[in-house]
């Protein structure tokens, strides 16, 4: 019978060692595998992560990307295939200003085809599913030229939008059937009035990093709760939709509504008075990056979408049934006391370039839960600020 040799317990724990070091490192460089697009549509909301994809245009609504005559350098769509035109299968990624120079579309268009890997956080972007908060982009060497830059793409592409209860009436409507369907919608809504603003408006535009403070609209300041009123740098109710365009002032309706109106610094709120919105003109000292002429005013650019939205809820939720005025919005500066407020080109342009983030979002969602019950639908479908205004 043949001697049976056992190995040393040294070699045994040398040997277990080796198995778990090599498991390790395969778990490793499995775990530093960029995603695909496919992936990441699927895993979103979990966490950050670096996908590859290819370049196929840049995304301006939720169910479009277009492909050529990039408007900005703030977005671009990326897919498993660099012929994708399917929309529900392209990535929205969001491109920080630190990389807008060397991977925005507008300024390197020559990137269409391109490979990518990009990482940032698996998060909806115009409603869709996204990349956001970008930390690197790289591109993959070896990748081919695309040949979408020798031919004429179409313009743009489409999926279809996507489905919830609070908009089922309005979904796959266009024009004035849209227009009348959402109305209906966001008029079905409780009314705060204009005392209770103070207490709303400290939970709609609470500091995410400061619970005992708020975000002044303009100033981009975190300010305390308490030091609401109508001293020397404190914050009041700015109202964007001023209440002179209308002439409905503090009265329960337009002039409490929380979809426009937003905690400032009272004497920004004072320079910003009843002016249209445009851009252009001097600096406004305690608001950083934005601008004020006789005329209009500018909001600095992390607002500037937010304005517009706010613009474009007032005028679809007021249309004179309620006993108000009919706003609207119009191509013109100097509107006074009429129930008008421009520039609708400029506003548009802004909702574009700045599409909602994560603070304009939850403001919406507390709106709806807490206060009025209903949303601004622009913030939700952002598409539909060109289905209606073109």
């Amino acid at each position: 019978m043949p001697v049976r040799r056992w190995k040393p317990l040294s070699l045994l724990v040398a040997t277990v060692v080796g198995v778990v070091v090599t498991l390790q490192l395969t778990t490793s460089a499995t775990a530093a595998t960029p995603l695909t697009v496919t992936q990441a549509i699927a895993q979103q909301g979990t966490a950050s992560a670096t996908v590859r994809g290819y370049v196929v245009g840049q995304p301006t609504a939720t169910t479009t990307v277009i492909r050529s005559n990039f408007p900005n350098d703030y977005a671009l769509a990326l897919a498993d295939s660099a012929a994708e035109t399917n929309t529900s299968k392209i990535l929205y990624v969001q491109i920080t200003t630190g990389f807008r120079a060397q991977y925005g579309l507008q300024s390197n268009p020559g990137l269409m085809g391109k490979q990518l890997d990009v990482t940032g956080k698996l998060a909806a972007y115009f409603s869709h599913p996204g990349l956001t908060s970008p930390t690197a982009f790289a591109q993959v060497t070896g990748t081919p030229p695309s040949s979408t830059t020798t031919t004429t793409p179409p313009t743009t592409t489409t999926s279809s939008p996507p489905t919830d209860s609070y908009y089922q009436n309005a979904l796959g409507k266009t024009g004035p059937a849209l227009r009348a369907a959402l109305h209906q919608i966001i008029s079905n809504n409780t009314k705060v009035s204009y005392d209770q603003v103070w207490d709303a408006l400290k939970a709609t535009d609470q500091d995410p990093a400061n619970p005992n403070n708020v975000i002044l609209v303009y100033s981009g300041r975190s300010q305390s709760k308490s030091s609401n009123g109508g001293g020397v740098n404190d914050w009041n109710r700015e109202h964007v939709w001023a209440k002179s365009h209308g002439d409905f002032g503090t009265a329960t309706g337009p002039g409490t509504d929380l979809h426009h109106l937003r905690p400032e610094d009272v004497s920004v709120n004072s320079d910003r008075g009843n002016k249209d919105f445009d851009m252009g003109g001097s600096p406004v000292s305690e608001a950083p990056g934005s601008y004020t002429d006789a005329d209009s005013f500018e909001p600095r650019n992390a607002v500037k979408g937010d304005v517009a939205r706010m613009i474009f809820y007032m005028a679809l939720r007021y249309d004179g049934g309620d006993g108000f005025a009919d706003l609207d919005v119009d191509d013109t500066v100097n509107n006074g006391s009429a129930p008008y407020i421009g520039k609708v080109s400029v506003l548009k342009q802004w909702s574009q370039q700045d599409p909602p983030d994560a603070f304009e979002k939850r403001r919406n969602q507390v709106i709806y839960d807490t206060y009025q019950h209903n949303r601004n639908p622009f913030i939700d479908h952002p598409e539909w600020v060109a289905a209606l205004w073109g």
